[in-house]
């Protein structure tokens, strides 16, 4: 089965091809979802997949407040161009989505059937991109995650392990909550549903789901056990001084609770991440790994 994931360094497409020769990245230059749709669409179909991933996205969530054009652009019709490539070939998509659907006001954590409302720019584009590959494609399955990490690119995880290196004592938010997700689980849950879509046309098993791992952290919490996890193996870490959202303000408002329900999933799909803390620790551990010595002439 040839999978087409668009993008080619975002984290879940790393960590998609990571798992065989059959993942093909396709990204910059040969497909920009800036392009025009038709552009888009020919990209696509060029390369005759049998299952389409769209992970590539805009993601700044910050910068996005001032870059709504070019967000929508991305996010929307880029998003929207994928699906109709995809109908065009008939064949399945999975299409990533996120937790910033949600305004976060929720105290329990989102079932996929709860009224959405994002408070950013960045939201609003995925959701309008969400909407976009529905309206295009009925073979499609829109996946929500939050929250992720992995051994590629800038995330938090990384960025901890950095800090740790330069101070001892850092401020991090304690108010919001949701799942640390890593990328490389969620890597394994797009294959298994890609299987899903391509062996059976189980309407049950398109439409939206949420894709989180196991258990819940605040951003402090996640924190503590990243420089736990490193300290067992003698990397770096620091003290957690937990403070309120207030504290640490940004352009784009970050929902309290990101809390995704993740049992449509589990029953539809019969897919369930693992728990978050042993992930992070998977990938803590290997962010520590040395690197390797480089041989001589």
């Amino acid at each position: 089965m040839r999978i087409v994931v668009t993008g080619r360094e975002g984290q879940v497409v790393r960590s998609l091809a990571e798992r065989g020769d059959d993942i093909v990245p396709l990204g910059r230059p040969d497909l920009d979802l800036v392009a025009e749709p038709d552009v888009i669409v020919a990209a696509i179909e060029a390369v005759r997949p049998d299952v389409i991933v769209n992970a590539a996205a805009y993601t700044a969530v910050d910068k996005a407040e001032s870059e709504r054009d070019l967000a929508f652009a991305i996010n929307e019709r880029g998003a929207g161009a994928v699906a109709r490539a995809a109908n065009r070939l008939g064949v399945p998509l999975i299409h990533l989505s996120t937790d910033y659907v949600f305004s976060g006001d929720k105290p329990e954590p989102y079932v996929e059937s709860d009224p959405t409302g994002p408070t950013g720019v960045y939201g609003a584009s995925k959701l309008a991109g969400e909407r976009a590959v529905l309206d295009a494609h009925d073979n499609a399955a829109v996946l929500r995650t939050a929250w992720v990490y992995s051994p590629f690119g800038g995330n938090f995880v990384k960025t901890m392990l950095r800090l740790a290196r330069e101070r001892d004592e850092l401020g991090i938010v304690a108010d919001q909550r949701g799942n640390p997700t890593s990328a490389l689980d969620i890597a394994d849950g797009v294959l298994a549903v890609a299987a899903n879509l391509a062996r059976s046309d189980d309407p049950a098993l398109r439409g939206t789901f949420h894709m989180t791992a196991g258990g819940e952290a605040t951003w402090a919490e996640f924190a503590e056990e990243i420089f736990a996890q490193s300290a067992r193996s003698g990397g770096p870490s620091a003290t957690v001084n937990r403070i309120a959202t207030a504290d640490y303000p940004t352009p784009a408002r970050r929902p309290a609770n990101s809390r995704l329900d993740c049992s449509r999933l589990r029953e539809m799909h019969g897919v369930a991440l693992p728990d978050w803390r042993q992930s992070t620790a998977a990938v803590v551990s290997r962010l520590l790994e040395p690197e390797p010595a480089i041989q001589g002439r």
